[in-house]
């Protein structure tokens, strides 16, 4: 055993739960050579050529990060924690005005629009007898500026948002600045249906006390051909390949140890001002050089990740994964007014440099809502005719998929199909397994564009895109492999309903025998859930034909602790046949500037020893939705099952709350069971989540 290797007792707790289940007859086995692998204190400073700033025992490095595409080096105000910007500085784009007017005549327009809001806001009008159609009426107000007056309308934006105090004054600004959603919002506004289904998403997005999120009937799924009578089912090669899935890393460039980290306002972990005699110094938790549970991941605290992979994976330079999966965000969770295209560049280029340096074999990635400038936005190509607004994020496609080019993740060809859509891509892998990967930012509730065009969940094309793949894979009897951000299902709070029937008409019709594994982030937590037959009207071991994976993350922002997971896999037929989740426990960072050691990141559990004997699975059976579903009733029968659930589900963080609640198991079953928005929304509400206490009512 090496310097840098203890055993780890907090693993041993946790394994404990897991091997409880097991019986003799299903041993349990590590993946690699070890359990626990405690990461040297020292920074690995051979990942990047050169510093502005080099790490040291209380300090945070500031490389000078090169980008290969774009051949600069991003200067070191960008990063620079004590330099951080308060407007935005990326080119601001307004949809083309309808009329040439003045800017006296624009003014009088926007001042007449405002007081007629207003009294629309305010008054009793006739016809309008509800706080929807209220709303409604003031968006068609606002529809007809956007057109005429497009570049006055943010600051009309602000002040009314400051005058009826519907949000602070700071919050207006940093809301609807033209150089923040200013802009944006005028682009949506003057290209809506304003009464028709995207007006009522606009106004449900404001608040529900204007409209409730509408109900809405599935649009039909056109395929190419029908489903066949008897699909060709894959046959298993009987030889195993290892799959790393990582995700939510939300690297901190900006993380300065030894600041707030229990702040009361995001970003904690950040810069302020040195203490004076007038205001003296009140920091109470004093930022861990390896991070914390308000804030996002730190260079230290990622490469302490990376490093930790090969010991605890059992792979190595000549012996790497098959490949890698990351399901996206790369970028800290920095307020817009903060951001800009240049930062999510070199953010970029810095993980992508720690990838290269730690992970042999291809990364296959998709891009997360906070991987863009303006924050979780992605306009469709037909906004206008793929013109100057259709175009304006294809600065983020172009320079991603050329370092994926770059580093030899993709070819050529893969590359300028992902710069054309949204930066996702279909690849076959050598090894024979298509990997298809999706920008579902088109179809995340938080993105004003998907309020577009809402009648018709496809207006981006990036479902059109999947089936012509996934029909492609099934005429030459490929495997598949989706990997998005944004998840389908769950409890419903993340993907438009629309969006989220139409994935999953396509997974029913192409599962299980083209699609053999899909995978997801975004929510931080380690979750999994199923999809079934007929749209999920009838959940049982025998209608379950697919699942979902959600990769943990490497940020502990909020309150989770650190992770991410390996597979065995089939090189067959592609599925999953065993998993592993490694974590680190952020509760002890820190203690770390006390020790001559960085953190220890240790097996958590093995999913099969965790939940086999319990839904009684064959030990050559592979981790399908048959399994799921199968633990799923376990949990029906034995609520300590969902408690453990529960428990990784935050990475055993010691900040998630208890799940022994009857209504609490009741809860995670359902959102199990639940592959879509329109199921999970049915599912008792406030267990979602356990970076938060649950609200959730019990039984």
């Amino acid at each position: 055993m090496g310097p840098f290797l203890r055993p780890a007792i907090a693993c041993g707790a946790v394994l404990a739960s897991a091997t409880a289940l097991s019986t003799s007859s299903r041993a349990f086995t590590f993946p690699g050579s070890v359990s626990a692998f405690t990461v040297p204190a020292a920074f690995p400073t051979s990942v990047y050529s050169s510093y502005y700033v080099k790490p040291g025992p209380t300090n945070e490095p500031q490389p000078a990060i090169f980008d290969p595409v774009l051949n600069i080096t991003f200067p070191f105000n960008l990063t620079n924690p004590e330099t951080i910007p308060t407007h935005g500085t990326d080119p601001v784009l307004f949809p083309s005005a309808l009329a040439n007017l003045t800017d006296s005549t624009a003014d009088a327009l926007v001042g007449a629009a405002f007081l007629e809001i207003l009294g629309i806001l305010e008054a009793n009008h006739t016809g309008l007898v509800s706080n929807c159609s209220k709303c409604i009426a003031a968006l068609s107000v606002a529809q007809m500026t956007a057109k005429l007056a497009p570049t006055h309308l943010p600051g009309a934006m602000v002040f009314l948002c400051q005058l009826t105090k519907y949000k602070t004054d700071a919050a207006c600004k940093n809301t609807y600045a033209a150089s923040n959603f200013g802009a944006t919002w005028t682009q949506i506004l003057a290209n809506a249906d304003i009464v028709g289904l995207d007006g009522q998403y606009i106004c449900a997005s404001l608040s529900s006390d204007f409209c409730p999120w509408p109900y809405v009937v599935p649009v039909e799924v056109k395929f190419p051909k029908p489903r066949p009578k008897n699909p060709k089912q894959p046959h298993r090669s009987g030889k195993r390949a290892k799959v790393l899935h990582l995700s939510d890393l939300h690297l901190d460039t900006r993380y300065m140890a030894g600041s707030e980290a229990n702040c009361t306002t995001s970003m904690c972990c950040r810069y302020s001002a040195p203490p004076t005699e007038a205001i003296p110094s009140a920091i109470t938790y004093p930022a861990p050089l390896f991070g914390y549970y308000k804030c996002d991941s730190p260079f230290y605290l990622a490469l302490a990740a990376f490093q930790s992979i090969r010991p605890l994976t059992g792979t190595s330079v000549e012996d790497h994964p098959a490949f890698s999966l990351y399901t996206g965000d790369l970028v800290a969770h920095d307020s817009q007014n903060q951001r800009s295209q240049a930062y999510v560049e070199v953010t970029e280029d810095s993980v992508w440099q720690m990838f290269k340096a730690y992970i042999g074999g291809p990364v296959y990635a998709a891009l997360g809502n906070h991987d863009t400038s303006p924050d979780n936005m992605d306009a469709p190509h037909d906004i206008d005719n793929n013109g100057p607004l259709g175009q304006q994020f294809s600065w983020n496609y172009e320079h991603v998929s050329k370092l994926w080019e770059h580093y030899g993740w993709i070819d050529n060809a893969t590359q300028a199909e992902a710069a054309l859509h949204y930066a996702a891509y279909s690849v076959l892998h050598p090894l024979g397994l298509r990997i298809i990967t999706l920008n579902t930012d088109l179809y995340y509730r938080n993105n004003p564009y998907s309020f577009l065009h809402a009648a018709d969940p496809d207006f981006s094309g990036m479902f059109s895109f999947l089936v012509q793949e996934l029909q492609k894979a099934e005429d030459n009897g490929e495997r598949v492999w989706i990997a998005g951000h944004v998840l389908s299902g769950w409890d419903g709070s993340n993907p438009m309903p629309g969006g989220s029937d139409m994935l999953y008409q396509i997974v029913d019709r192409y599962s299980p025998h083209v699609i053999a594994g899909i995978f997801f982030g975004h929510t931080h937590e380690d979750q999994t859930f199923i999809y079934y037959t007929k749209n999920g009207t009838h959940q049982t071991a025998d209608n379950a034909i697919a699942s979902s994976w959600v990769g943990p993350s490497i940020t502990p922002l909020t309150n989770l602790n650190s992770g991410y997971r390996m597979y065995e896999v089939d090189t067959g037929s592609w599925e999953v046949f065993e998993a592993y989740t490694f974590y680190a426990d952020v509760n002890t960072f820190n203690q770390l500037s006390e020790t001559d050691l960085g953190p220890t990141f240790q097996l958590e559990y093995s999913t099969r020893a965790a939940y086999g004997p319990a839904a009684d699975w064959p030990r050559d059976a592979p981790l399908n939705a048959t399994f799921w579903h199968r633990v799923t009733e376990a949990m029906e029968e034995d609520r300590t099952l969902a408690t453990l659930f529960n428990t990784y589900q935050g990475k055993s963080s010691v900040r998630s709350p208890n799940c022994t609640s009857e209504a609490c198991t009741a809860a995670k079953i359902c959102y199990i069971r639940s592959g879509s928005a329109a199921l999970g929304r049915q599912c008792p509400q406030g267990f979602a989540s356990v970076q938060s206490p649950f609200t959730g009512k019990n039984f």
